[in-house]
């Protein structure tokens, strides 16, 4: 054909521009709580495609691209926002007329049918003389067809005139009348059979006329435009004719003449109806007062006509004049000619086709609010995700049953280790004994680390060395404390009652408190230090052989194989039958049990290889399927069924369907793995029946296990050099901390006692010079009663335990029978000497009465019995004397110094006769804390001063002590600690141990009673009554005073049990 028949297009729907971002920022902060900034993006996204589909859209591909794409964001979005309200302002396509609707139902009507109006006129557009364009312009008239179809399906009560059902449906027809017209069209180019043809120009017809019948129905409405009245009559005459044609054309050829020549008379007449229309049409036809006709329209359906009408008078004047000529048939009534059969419609194309093709599905793009997923479709995902979480689960279980039952299997048979053996017994390359030994990764690991780190014996000698200079600076330091105390007391006994100075045991008692908690402390450690050293000896045996490195260990390991090691190392299970059986079996194989050997090793090699691809390859099935179930996402799918109810279930069965051929792989894999493990197996027992295997077999088991047994010890070994290691750190680090504490405490202690001194030598300065200047005489030691009394008042001076409650004082033990003199006044004394250091004494008085033990009278005017001459307080260094004592709560013995132990150049004290009982005094300090005073003296610290002058009125007295006594009790440089350190309560706070970083090491110091000199005392007291107990005199003994104190009391003389005595020697812990 020269000319193209015009197509009718339907007319597009405008609108203005709408804003999304308010009301969906509205329902993302009420419906789903979240910030609507967050989406701030996506809003504008949609915004923008709705511009772009709607404003000015043309009649091409890409607006119906854009319009596709904006009408599938809106499923989407109604998926998530059903409830949205936006005003959409759309002018109808056909009267002009402004509709506003707030549905979203309304938005997609209107882009539906803005949709057909653009596929109408892209049907129109292309040039259907080609078979491209005529195929295109059949689908897109389809096509219109089904938005429209769809349109009156789903959306009930149009609010406009091109939405309403009927003018809905006469669009309908007329697409699909236009479909059928290009589908004849295409059977005429095709030059089909005449009577197919005909039965499609038939069907045509038919489509035009029943949309004609209804448009009469619009007349006067102003609905529709008059031209499509005429195209559609025009067309309804013309294939009408057209069927005629082609089926007269059929009958002829079939030689029905007579019904033919009746049939092209009839084509004849409705060409010449529809030529005659077409003219008219041709004439008032104006192209810019309907554009949805082609410009062209009125001239090409007139040539179209006028072309046909031609082509039909032709063939009638032919067939009436063959008829007249040849055929002479009668001619029948048209009413009796048969009908012409019509062929199907043209079904239109759904929307779901549309949508469903790929390339419509990739224009649509992602979803733009993909983030936003409703809480349905979320807990949708979450009962399909557990679906797969269990498929996942059945399939991991499956395999780790597998992969279990087959290492356990190998671990059973000892393979693939035993094919190796297999292989070096049929090469001969195996001899009993001889074989290198492999010793376990562990082993190994612990003698490279061990003879790296090397010997420890060093650093647990640093650590004693550390435990021991600790000691011996807290004795020191007790020592010093004790020297400060007793010359106090000397001092005051001295010059009393001038001298003044507080006694200091209430201000060391905080020192006393922390020395003797860190020796507890030290005691603790010692524990620890010994437990070390006790580790030390029990794995240094096996310690010294992984100090050697790995190679010692890989040459005692063959040795231990052999059977060769000492009688220790070997385990005591082996039994010396197998040793001698092992022995016995370094003969071998022979060949014909060799080549058995041979074709089992290659059996089992083959078999253990397909094991291990059968596994890699189901452990890659199962990462896939892994993979595959973590990546898929049925969200989407979910939330396009969000309104379909029950269809879960049948949609979860067929997404699980996709993983069946995974499972089918990984069952296949277990099968087979099963299948070869049991043919390993059958070969292990097959090769292990023969007589030569089987010896040598039970050989390398004994073997073995004697090596496993000795790496067990060396790995035992090796926990005890890593638990000495850690030890050694924990406690040089203690040790490190702890010398920190006893520096500070050395410097509080000798800043204490430096004071104390100056003081002391102030004081001793200015009674001397008052006593020079009064002309009264120094005090001396020149009574021996009256020293005697003091020292028995100053040992009353004994404080009951605190902690013991049901404490009642015990009468003390005897005392040595001491001298009472009765002093005279102070201002008797002669003048004080030059040097105070080396006083004269004189020599003691006659006996005298007796003095009562209780008289406190004298005390502020008798000198102490145990007077040592002061030394000049310019030379006095406390630091000189290094007394060791005993830590009276610990059961631990501390060696002493190399310089106490030394032979002493004085002798030692006369024996002196037994003393009388020792008498008990009452209490000291206030009623309210009760306290025992008694016991005997101890013993004075070893003195380094020597004396020129005779020594004090006091005997050189040394108490009996038993051999038992003298055996037991520990003497270290021949002074008793224990009785010349502070007697700690134990109800006071101990001192705690060091620790690091810490602070605060020194407590508060504890609550004592406080103890100051004693009120000057009357006069003179009598002795009581009572008491009639009297001390013998003492010749003080020849010579100088002894160099060493006399060794401590035993528990029958010395004090009771529970009793502390403040004594001598200052306080005393015990």
């Amino acid at each position: 054909m020269a000319f193209q028949s015009p197509l009718i297009a339907i007319p597009k729907k405008t609108t203005q521009d709408v804003d999304w971002t308010g009301p969906i920022r509205t329902i993302i902060a009420q419906s789903y709580g979240e910030d609507p900034s967050v989406y701030t993006e996506e809003c504008s996204v949609l915004q923008r495609c709705r511009q772009d589909a709607v404003r000015g859209a043309g009649s091409d591909q890409t607006a119906r691209d854009l319009l596709y794409k904006y009408f599938g964001q809106l499923e989407l979005l109604e998926l998530r926002f059903a409830e949205i309200k936006v005003p959409f302002a759309w002018n109808d396509a056909f009267t002009e007329k402004l509709t506003t609707q707030t549905s979203l139902a309304f938005e997609k009507a209107s882009i539906i049918h803005l949709i057909s109006s653009v596929l109408s006129s892209l049907a129109q557009s292309p040039s259907r003389s080609d078979p491209e364009g005529l195929k295109r312009a059949y689908y897109n008239t389809r096509a219109s067809a089904g938005m429209l179809t769809y349109i009156n399906e789903n959306f009930l009560h149009a609010p406009s005139t091109d939405l309403s059902r009927e003018v809905v449906h006469l669009c309908i027809a007329i697409m699909t009348a236009q479909a059928t017209e290009i589908f004849t069209e295409k059977l005429v180019e095709e030059k089909k059979s005449p009577a197919l043809v005909s039965r499609s120009a038939n069907s045509t017809a038919a489509f035009y006329n029943t949309a004609l019948d209804e448009m009469k129905e619009f007349q006067g409405k102003g609905i529709f435009d008059r031209n499509w009245l005429y195209i559609l009559q025009i067309k309804s005459k013309l294939f009408a004719s057209l069927a005629q044609y082609y089926k007269a054309v059929a009958d002829s050829a079939a030689g029905k003449h007579g019904p033919a020549l009746v049939r092209f008379k009839m084509a004849d007449t409705l060409a010449q109806e529809a030529s005659r229309q077409s003219g008219t049409f041709a004439y008032t036809f104006v192209s810019t007062a309907t554009p949805s006709l082609p410009h062209d329209a009125g001239t090409s359906l007139q040539e179209i006509t006028k072309a046909h009408a031609t082509v039909c008078a032709e063939a009638k004047d032919q067939a009436t004049k063959d008829n007249d000529l040849i055929y002479h048939e009668v001619l029948p009534s048209e009413a009796a000619l048969p009908a012409i059969e019509k062929l199907p419609a043209a079904a239109p194309i759904t929307i779901q086709e549309v949508y469903g093709n790929p390339d419509v599905t990739k224009l649509i793009g992602p979803d733009i609010f993909i983030r936003l997923v409703p809480l349905a479709v979320h807990e949708s995902a979450s009962v399909y995700s557990e679906e797969k979480a269990k498929l996942v689960r059945a399939e991991v279980e499956r395999v780790e049953i597998s992969e279990g039952e087959i290492r356990a299997g190998l671990e059973h048979l000892g393979l693939p280790g035993l094919v190796s053996r297999w292989r070096k017994l049929a090469e001969d390359d195996e001899v009993d004994g001889e074989r290198e030994v492999e010793i376990s990764s562990q082993v190994r690991r612990l003698a490279e680390e061990i003879s790296q780190a090397g010997s420890i014996e060093h650093s647990l000698r640093q650590l004693d060395g550390d435990r021991e200079r600790c000691e011996r600076e807290l004795r020191e330091l007790s020592a010093l404390l004790d020297n400060e105390s007793r010359e106090c007391e000397r001092m005051r006994a001295k010059y009393a009652p001038q001298f003044t100075q507080s006694p200091s045991g209430s201000q060391t008692a905080n020192f006393r408190s922390n020395i003797a908690s860190n020796l507890s402390a030290l005691s603790s450690a010692s524990s620890s230090d010994a437990n070390l050293q006790s580790i030390l000896k029990s794995i240094h045996p096996n310690l010294g052989l992984l100090y050697s490195g790995v190679g010692a260990v890989e040459n005692a390991a063959a040795q231990i194989a052999a059977g060769k090691a000492s009688a220790p190392q070997l385990d005591r299970g082996v039994s010396l039958l197998d040793l001698d059986d092992d022995v016995g079996t370094k003969k071998g194989l022979d060949e014909k049990e060799k080549e058995e050997l041979r074709k089992a090793v290659a059996d089992a090699s083959e078999r253990l290889d397909r094991l291990g691809k059968i596994r890699r390859e189901r452990d890659e099935v199962l990462k896939d399927l892994k993979e595959k179930i973590q990546n898929d996402d049925v969200s989407s799918l979910l939330l396009l069924n969000r309104r379909s109810s029950g269809v879960e279930p049948q949609l979860f069965a067929a997404e699980l369907e996709k993983f069946r051929p995974y499972q089918g792989r990984l069952a296949a894999a277990v099968q087979a793995s099963a299948s070869l493990l049991q043919e390993l197996e059958m070969l292990v027992l097959q090769v292990e029946k023969g007589k030569g295997v089987k010896e040598l077999q039970r050989s390398n088991k004994d073997r073995s296990r004697r090596v496993r047994d000795w790496e067990r010890k060396l790995i035992e070994a090796g926990e005890g050099y890593a638990e000495i290691q850690a030890g050694l750190s924990k406690g040089l680090t203690y040790y490190e901390s702890l010398g920190r504490v006893l520096d500070e405490l050395k410097r509080e202690v000798k800043g204490f006692v430096n004071s104390r001194e100056s003081e002391r030598n102030r004081m001793v300065g200015e009674i001397e010079t008052r006593q020079r200047l009064g002309g009264s005489p120094p005090p001396a030691s020149s009574t021996t009663s009256g020293a005697r009394s003091l020292e028995d008042r100053l040992a009353a001076l004994f404080v009951a335990p605190s902690s013991s409650p049901s404490y009642s004082p015990m009468p003390a033990p005897p005392q040595p029978p001491r001298q009472h003199i009765t002093s005279s006044p102070l201002s008797g004394y002669p003048p004080p000497p030059a040097q105070v250091s080396t006083p004269s004494f004189p020599p003691p008085p006659p006996p005298v009465k007796p003095m009562n033990p209780y008289d406190l009278g004298s005390l502020s005017n008798l000198p102490s019995a145990f007077t040592f001459p002061a030394p000049p307080p310019t030379t006095h260094n406390t630091a000189q004397s290094h007394p060791q004592s005993t830590y009276g709560s610990s059961t631990y013995s501390y060696p002493s110094l190399p310089d106490q132990q030394s032979a002493s150049p004085y002798p030692p004290p006369p024996t002196q006769p037994p003393r009388p009982s020792a008498q008990t005094y009452g209490s000291y300090g206030s009623p309210s804390q009760p306290a025992a005073y008694g016991g005997s003296y101890p013993a004075p610290p070893h003195s380094q001063t020597t004396y020129s002058s005779p020594p004090p009125s006091q005997p050189s007295y040394q108490p009996p002590q038993s051999q038992s006594q003298s055996q037991s009790q520990p003497i270290y440089g021949q002074q008793n600690y224990g009785q010349s350190s502070y007697a700690q309560q134990p109800s006071q706070q101990s001192y705690a141990a060091p620790s690091q970083g810490g602070s605060g090491y020194y407590p508060a110091p504890p609550n004592r009673p406080s103890y100051t000199s004693p009120p000057p005392p009357p006069q003179q007291q009598q002795q009581p009554q009572g008491q009639s107990q009297q001390y013998p005199n003492y010749p003080p003994p020849a010579g100088s005073y002894p160099s060493q104190p006399p060794p401590p009391l035993p528990p029958s003389q010395g004090q009771g049990p529970g009793q502390q005595g403040y004594g001598y020697g200052g306080y005393q812990y015990r």
